[in-house]
């Protein structure tokens, strides 16, 4: 099954978002630039966010 997501908001050129995943709330980043594979799953939405605002996209 697919996650479903929520509360999705860009920053910059990343995307944070919250999803339950067994139960507990995950929350997610992906950078959405060409050729870039940043993508790292977090317990709070606070770290996930801050990855966004520090992510140097290489591509």
């Amino acid at each position: 099954m697919n996650p479903r997501f929520r509360n999705v908001r860009r920053i910059g050129p990343v995307q944070v978002a919250s999803y339950i995943a067994r139960g507990r709330n995950r929350h997610l980043a992906a950078c959405t630039a060409p050729r870039c594979d940043f993508s790292t799953e977090y317990d709070s939405r606070a770290a996930a966010e801050l990855a966004a605002r520090t992510h140097r996209c290489k591509a």
